[in-house]
């Protein structure tokens, strides 16, 4: 039996823009043509945040792709996903997210061994602009420590 390729949709504005503090795993409820478009690998995650309504947390403006070969079954593109996590998490991330300042961020989405879309979620605080020069300036640093190595 081929392995399948391993699939990461990573959001990677995130670790620019928030200090990354707690994170967590977190299953995510989804249709049958949504997770077909997982595995092809048509989503987006840039855009989105989680927040809290009644009955757990969800994800907000996550794109997945309509799936092509879908008929009239198919998904909206752009509709919340509830998360699924342990009411021990849910407790902790509602009680700091409610906190001035943080926020929940989605970083990436995976696939696990058993063929289960997972994400990957952090309680994250926003950087000042100070702070994302500190970055860039670390980022440079390193590439050229490594452009230095190479030589």
């Amino acid at each position: 039996m081929a392995l399948a390729p391993q699939i990461s949709i990573k959001n990677k504005r995130a670790s620019f823009e928030y200090h990354l503090l707690d994170r967590y795993t977190a299953g995510i409820c989804l249709l049958g043509t949504e997770i077909k478009s997982i595995r092809e690998g048509k989503a987006n995650i840039n855009d989105s945040f989680c927040t809290f309504f009644e009955d757990g947390l969800y994800i907000r403006n996550m794109h997945i792709a309509e799936y092509s070969f879908g008929s009239f079954y198919n998904h909206e593109a752009k509709r919340d996903r509830k998360l699924l996590l342990t009411k021990k998490e849910l407790k902790k991330l509602k009680e700091k997210g409610e906190e001035k300042g943080f926020t929940i961020v989605p970083l990436r989405i995976f696939i696990s061994e058993r063929g289960i879309a997972k994400m990957e979620i952090a309680l994250a605080q926003g950087k000042k602009d100070f702070d994302k020069r500190e970055t860039i300036k670390e980022r440079e640093s390193k590439r050229e420590l490594n452009r230095a190595m190479k030589r």
